[in-house]
């Protein structure tokens, strides 16, 4: 297969530039304007402006007036949740250009995109019914003396800091939670995807959002990100992306001591046993290793299989990774689009030369497809590998399968827990005691059972270990944006304390 350019794709692929929103206004930067290249056509197709620290610093001063003195914290909860809800319908009516933005600038398959747009207009409906629902505490328990009063407040600006592997879809698992609680923010997309995120401005502008509550500047992180959380009036930072730059991010956090929510990496564990339901593993196996090729913290990178059966199953993925469908972002039949950057492609054939010079056999793939234009990989099978190459310790981020092997339950666990990582992991028995036991064993954020990477607004997602800290989703999603406040009230009069004991006594 050769990638073209059909003429109904042209308009897809036309560049658009765009500016950033700071204070309700857009602007450009003044340095040169930074050029997105299709990763799967090799042709410009966005120009995002180059924020600088003083950008930053503008768009950080606008959400702090809006926080400190705007309308936004201080409306109803109901108010915010009308305006929440609006722009879910707008994102939901400019979905197709949300959706080709994605796809032209991260390569990422248009099926799959417009799943996760829709999975976005549904996120930003939950957020706006947890807008309503949140509330604090009270105890009348204290004394006849003594009512206490606990307040969720919105914790103030926060800093919101996306990758390239999902722009829409990310976001949303952020902003729309810390806007219902009230919260004013900036938003840092990543330079290599920036365009759906710029479009969501303009429709937070259009469904009702004051100036200054949604701030969004475009840059580097070198640039832009340093600010964003190293800033003093930044009172928290909300970051997805490597476990590398999370602990740095954590680092410039702490001179000010801001909350910090970390969505990081992950080398999620599949571990089968004899018994599962092989067909279903199989297709739920080449899903996990390929789906946005691999370029997914929730990848289900490793296989942990039983070895009476590891032989067949890695034969049954290879047959089926054969089919897997690796092209045009464009075409809606593509399973598996393009590497995000030449560079990225480089670190991930890396990793897969090194593990077969330690010894693992490549049953499948291993290398690029040429299909004309932009970065393609062939989805890749190693079999053979062990848990000390660094296959199968560290986040590949490509379309790449590990197969390790086990006898034992004890042996699973020990392995799926031999990593830095704790995001997600799958475990696949009929028996459910197995799949439970399993299950409360392995120290990850998410634990699938006979599935894997499944998910729904209403669960919470996060990482253990050095895959994050916190929660996104979930009926808690709102509170994380939050302080609490104790309001401690004496009713009637109150002794002093400087009385005389036998006075106090009497």
């Amino acid at each position: 297969m050769t990638i073209s350019i059909p003429p109904k794709a042209l308009e897809a692929l036309a560049a658009r530039d765009f500016k950033m929103l700071i204070d309700g206004r857009w602007l450009e930067a003044g340095a040169a304007p930074i050029e997105r290249v299709a990763p799967s056509h090799g042709v410009v197709v966005s120009r995002f402006q180059a924020g600088t620290k003083a950008d930053a610093e503008r768009a950080i001063a606008a959400a702090r007036r809006a926080f400190d003195t705007g309308p936004w914290p201080r409306m109803t909860a109901a108010q915010r949740s009308t305006i929440l809800l609006k722009a879910a319908d707008l994102i939901a009516a400019r979905a197709e250009e949300i959706v080709a933005l994605d796809v032209i600038e991260a390569g990422k398959p248009i099926s799959q995109v417009r799943g996760e747009i829709a999975g976005a207009v549904d996120i930003w409906r939950y957020a706006a019914a947890l807008a309503r629902d949140l509330h604090g505490e009270s105890y009348n328990t204290l004394g006849d003396g003594t009512l206490g009063v606990v307040l969720r407040e919105a914790i103030g600006v926060v800093s919101i800091i996306t990758p390239w592997n999902f722009p829409f879809l990310i976001v949303s698992q952020k902003l729309p939670f810390a806007i219902a609680a009230g919260c004013t923010t900036v938003v840092k997309p990543s330079e290599l995807s920036s365009g759906s995120t710029v479009i969501l401005g303009e429709i937070l502008q259009e469904a009702g959002v004051p100036d200054g509550v949604v701030n969004i500047v475009t840059g580097t992180g070198a640039e832009v990100g340093a600010v964003l959380t190293a800033h003093p009036d930044i009172d928290m930072v909300s970051f997805t992306g490597s476990t590398g730059v999370g602990k740095l991010t954590m680092t410039n956090a702490a001179t000010t001591l801001k909350k910090v929510s970390l969505e990081l990496g992950g080398k999620n564990p599949q571990i089968v046993f004899p018994d599962a339901d092989l067909d279903a593993f199989v297709d739920a196996a080449v899903f996990g290793a390929y789906f946005n090729a691999g370029e997914c913290c929730n990848a289900g990178s490793r296989l942990i299989l039983h070895k009476s059966i590891a032989e067949e199953m890695v034969a049954r993925i290879a047959r089926l990774s054969a089919e897997v469908k690796v092209g045009d972002p464009l075409d809606p039949t593509t399973q598996v689009g393009a590497i995000i950057t030449p560079q990225h492609f480089e670190k991930i054939a890396g990793y897969v030369n090194a593990a077969s010079q330690a010894g693992a056999q490549l049953a499948h793939g291993g290398g690029a497809l040429d299909l004309g234009r932009g970065q393609f990989m062939a989805p890749t099978i190693l079999s053979g590998v062990t848990r000390d190459m660094a296959v199968a310790r560290e986040e590949v981020f490509g379309p790449v399968l590990s197969v390790l092997t086990f006898e034992t339950v004890e042996e699973a666990i020990s392995i799926a827990n031999a990593v830095d990582y704790g995001l997600s992991a799958g475990v696949w028995s009929r028996d459910f005691d197995t799949c439970l036991t399993i299950g409360r064993r392995i120290r990850a954020g998410t634990i699938w059972m006979n599935t894997f990477m499944d998910g729904a607004s209403e669960l919470p997602f996060g990482g253990m270990k050095q895959s994050g800290l916190g929660r996104e989703l979930g009926r808690h999603a709102v509170e994380d944006y939050t302080e609490t406040k104790t309001l401690n009230m004496h009713i009637g009069a109150r002794t002093s304390w400087w009385m005389p004991q036998t006075e106090r006594l009497a």
